[in-house]
């Protein structure tokens, strides 16, 4: 694991902005995408709220990405197969 204590501050700031700079490429590049299936919308909807709380709660115990990831994995699950409950009720492919 990375010390932070040894970090100095310009690498430390340089990373910062890395993160920052890929996160929003990946937010522009996936913001034009719009989901064709309520299965999709779901995945995506149950991902972005079990990140959420996943950090939360993973942030409490000190595992705060760790929280995240497991949080994004299982609202995803959950969700697009709540999405697919749906799409099949309602005939959408």
């Amino acid at each position: 694991m990375l010390d932070a204590s040894k970090v100095d501050s310009s690498t430390f700031n340089l990373m910062k902005k890395y993160i920052v700079t890929s996160l929003a490429a990946i937010v522009l590049a996936t913001g034009c995408m719009a989901p064709a299936n309520n299965t999709e919308a779901g995945a995506m909807r149950g991902g972005a709220l079990g990140a959420l709380g996943g950090a939360i709660i993973g942030h409490q115990k000190g595992r705060g990405a760790e929280g995240a990831a497991i949080g994004a994995l299982g609202g995803a699950l959950l969700g697009g197969a709540l999405g697919n409950a749906k799409d099949k009720k309602t005939g959408d492919k």
